[in-house]
């Protein structure tokens, strides 16, 4: 089957917004066996909609819309929809009860406020259309059937889009896949997307059914292993094979097979099984690693507190590494990263410290020092090993880099 990804809204004609929807939709598509051979970006034009989707309706089978469903003026992507599917809009009186239930709980401590008669509209849909409850907002989610013709209609924040298509409108488009279509992921840290694919290229040239679809992720590889069969049972045969070639080739550098395991998961998950505690210290990072991990439910029972230590102050006051290092070799070193993971275990009482410091940039670099250099220590049990990294790109780029390296160093460590 042929599925189309219309992605709606001015703001993402204008760069306003990263299209993340877009990336995301056309992954699962992919994951139901769908060949997608256009996705199309519209503003909030009425004609040019009409016409965008028009075309998407006459040459596909499945028409996957994004945004237009809020309350405002500009959101018309449904009464478009309902035109081009010949169907007059109707109130839906479920739509309109969860609505009303929505803006209670939000109001419940605001007795002057009320709700809006713009947000009333969201209960509007096209006649016989089969509704997606959002858990997570008020604009429904829509699916219309016409002549063998399927128009989803999903809202535009990824909050939103996200938890409806993976909990209502994936398992609704898997029943119209004639073939049973399995996936397993292979995801794999410490090694790059070229000497990944390099390993594995004699697989890809050769592959027919099952295959295998690399994806590059910030200091990950995630390799999507596929395989369409008359039953499930059939397909896991044929996937079982590729993956046992896969954990020969990649080893150590697999930190899991689950789809939805992260690596920050997989790292937490270690430290519980060593009964380990974990504290962090950063610097060019500013948290972000803290943060990353903290996204883990269940993290505290490995880590109460962590440390940002910015300036060379901080780093000897919190972590205790010494002045005479900080001037002789100087903030970003790697003894200075060694000294603050070592300092970070005695502060907090912890078996484990991660520590990050570098130059982000874009200011800050020398030639001995450039931008992009950070340095990532890991002290587990009194042992300590150091990394001396080299990333390129803008700040953000940077800091994003060195986080996923740490927590590739500090997995390597547990392991």
């Amino acid at each position: 089957m042929v599925a189309e990804l219309v992605s709606v809204g001015t703001e993402l004609l204008l760069g306003n917004i990263v299209n993340t929807n877009a990336s995301y939709l056309a992954e699962q598509c992919a994951n139901l066996g769908f060949s997608v051979y256009y996705q199309s970006v519209v503003g909030d034009n009425e004609e040019r909609m009409y016409e965008v989707i028009k075309t998407a309706v006459d040459r596909s089978d499945i028409v996957i819309l994004s945004g237009g469903l809020g309350p405002t003026q500009d959101d018309i992507t449904k009464n478009v929809a309902a035109k081009i599917m010949g169907r007059e809009m109707v109130e839906d009186a479920h739509t309109r009860e969860r609505i009303q239930g929505y803006f209670d709980r939000l109001y419940a401590s605001h007795s002057d406020k009320e709700i809006t008669e713009n947000n009333w509209l969201q209960a509007q849909i096209p006649k016989d259309a089969h509704v997606l409850d959002n858990e997570n907002g008020t604009a429904p989610g829509l699916i219309i059937e016409e002549n063998e013709k399927c128009v989803v209609l999903l809202p535009g924040p990824p909050g939103e889009l996200i938890p409806m298509f993976d909990d209502q409108v994936y398992p609704y488009l898997e029943k119209k896949q004639p073939e049973i279509i399995y996936s397993r992921m292979v995801k794999i840290c410490g090694i790059g997307e070229s000497a990944a694919e390099t390993m594995i290229q004699d697989m890809i040239e050769q592959q027919t059914n099952p295959t295998i679809a690399p994806y590059a992720k910030t200091g990950e590889v995630h390799l999507r292993v596929t395989a369409k069969a008359n039953s499930k049972e059939e397909a896991k045969k044929l996937i079982n094979p590729i993956l046992k070639e896969l954990k020969l080739r990649f080893g150590k550098y697999i930190y899991t097979i689950k789809e939805n395991v992260t690596l920050e998961e997989n790292v937490v998950a270690l430290l519980k099984k060593k009964g380990w505690t974990l504290t962090t210290a950063e610097s060019c990072t500013g948290g972000a690693l803290a943060a990353r991990l903290i996204n883990v439910s269940g993290i505290s029972e490995v880590y109460e507190e962590g440390f940002i230590t910015y300036s060379n102050q901080a780093k000897n006051k919190y972590l205790k590494v010494k002045k005479s290092t900080l001037k002789s070799v100087g903030a970003v070193s790697a003894k200075t990263a060694k000294e603050m993971a070592r300092g970070g275990c005695k502060a907090a009482d912890a078996d484990v410290c991660v520590a990050i410091t570098g130059i982000a940039g874009p200011n800050g670099g020398t030639a001995e020092k450039p931008v992009g250099l950070v340095y990532i220590a890991c002290c587990a049990n009194g042992k300590i090993k150091v990394e001396e990294n080299h990333f390129n790109g803008n700040r953000s780029r940077i800091r994003e880099q060195a986080v996923v390296s740490a927590l590739t160093l500090l997995r390597n460590c547990l392991s």
